[in-house]
């Protein structure tokens, strides 16, 4: 058998080196005792190896002159198989990733778990590679999750997790800024993966515990915060809540959504004035503005809106909740275009694994995220288990009211919105979880027909179930 050589392009951004890394992990999964060798695409020669090109037309002289694909969306990729050579395009770095990743998921799998009665054969051989052609784009263009900080145990593993399921945001809210949160920016950003640090504008675990008729001083505070701890850090945009967590619509007697909208805005142009292309994302809970929205239509336009507490499931913490999904879906279509067609819009659903609570407390000054040790975290793990087990069977009998909701706000907004899926003290930085991958998969390709979503993903060797 021919040896394999990952030709890479002649531009090796953070992205690429991580396809890079990523194919030849793919790789050495099935080669076993076989190295894999990576070289520059210039002036080599590939006459002893089997090849795979990766990279961009602009990066990638081999696969300028060999592409038949017409990539023009940021992400997309084309794969293609041909005569035993591989080519893996990308429109741009993100699209060279993706489709890496897509190699194993849309090709790989497929030939070692082919739909026949085949299905005892040995795994995967790259002795011979049949002809493929396959390309994909995402049908989200902001997809991720949101957690808590304190409940990433190891930072690194979580954010490379969420590359392999091509996820490319997360927000992550913490009481003060990590003290290591421009590391975990300078890796998020090489995994493709935007940062949004979330931090309260008057929120807290009792919204009823202040006055909103004095709010004197408060927004000059949040931008000093803001200043002190995060300004610094290369993040890609700030996320908040306020005092919006209630089921009530007022507090003593001032309604939510007025006084909310106006201390947003008021906070929001302080940002501006300082830094005018500051990215801000305004965590909204339904419950409490459902039935006043005239309110938050008035909400500076430049701030994108996550929603939250929108109905049942997948908005409701429990993935059997179903009693009113059909006002769900109505309630989506109310609020996505609120501020106009161009409403920048996102939501965060739940229905996964949530914070505990009933152990909360909040913290008293900033700490290291994400650098907890293996047997901490083995130990967590099997804590877990039992509650990813009840989600894995909300999951299984209602993924397809997930994929109808996904695919209800995909057709709102054209694609253009973030949806990101609250994932946090669930141990998703050492096990990838069936639910969570399926999720994913339907954030990228929410067209898929969900029988096969379902059997794809679950074909997956990376994918765990509970």
């Amino acid at each position: 058998m021919k040896k394999i050589a990952i030709i890479y392009g002649l531009l090796r951004t953070d992205v690429q080196k991580r396809a890079v890394e990523e194919l030849t992990e793919i790789l050495l999964d099935y080669l076993l005792e076989y190295p894999v060798s990576v070289q520059l695409g210039e002036g080599i020669d590939t006459s002893s190896f089997r090849c795979i090109y990766i990279g961009t037309k602009e990066n990638n002289e081999y696969i300028r002159l060999h592409s038949k694909g017409n990539l023009s969306t940021a992400e997309e990729y084309s794969i293609s198989v041909r005569d035993d050579t591989v080519i893996i395009e990308g429109y741009d770095d993100a699209g060279v990733l993706y489709g890496v990743l897509d190699f194993y998921n849309k090709y790989v799998v497929k030939i070692e778990h082919p739909n026949t009665d085949k299905y005892w054969k040995n795994p995967f051989e790259f002795d011979l590679l049949p002809d493929f052609e396959y390309s994909s784009k995402p049908s989200v263009k902001n997809r991720g999750l949101w957690t808590w900080g304190h409940v990433i145990y190891d930072y690194r593993d979580y954010l490379h997790n969420m590359m392999k399921l091509k996820m490319n945001s997360v927000i992550i809210w913490n009481d003060f800024a990590p003290a290591n949160a421009e590391d975990v920016v300078a890796y998020a950003h090489s995994c493709n993966i935007k940062i949004y640090w979330g931090f309260a504008w008057l929120w807290d675990t009792d919204c009823n515990v202040f006055s909103i008729d004095n709010l004197s001083g408060e927004s000059e505070k949040i931008l000093q915060k803001y200043e002190r701890e995060y300004a610094a850090s290369s993040a890609d945009g700030i996320y908040f809540q306020t005092f919006t967590e209630l089921n009530n619509d007022s507090i003593n007697g001032t309604v939510i959504a007025e006084a909310a909208a106006s201390f947003v805005n008021q906070t929001a142009d302080l940002f501006y004035k300082k830094y005018p292309d500051i990215k801000i994302q305004f965590g909204l809970h339904a419950t409490s503005v459902k039935n006043k929205l005239e309110f938050i239509a008035a909400v500076n336009p430049k701030i994108e809106i996550i929603w939250e507490n929108c109905g049942t499931f997948p908005f409701s913490y429990v993935p059997t909740n179903l009693s009113h999904f059909d006002r769900t879906m109505d309630f989506l279509g109310e609020i996505a275009s609120l501020r106009g067609k161009d409403d920048r819009f996102g939501v965060v659903t739940k229905g996964l694994v949530k914070l505990n609570w009933s152990q909360f407390e909040h913290a008293r000054a900033a700490q290291c995220i994400g650098c907890s040790s293996k047997l901490m975290k083995k130990n967590r793990i099997d804590r877990k288990a039992r509650i990813w087990r009840y989600i894995q069977a909300g999951w299984l009998i209602n993924s397809d009211k997930v994929l109808e909701a996904v695919r209800r706000m995909c057709e709102l907004k054209g694609g253009e919105l973030s949806i990101f899926a609250l994932v946090e003290d669930g141990m998703f930085e050492e096990n990838i979880m069936y639910p969570v991958a399926l999720y994913s998969e339907m954030l990228w390709s929410c067209g898929d027909d969900i029988k096969e979503l379902v059997k794809d993903v679950a074909l997956r060797s990376y994918v765990e179930f509970a």
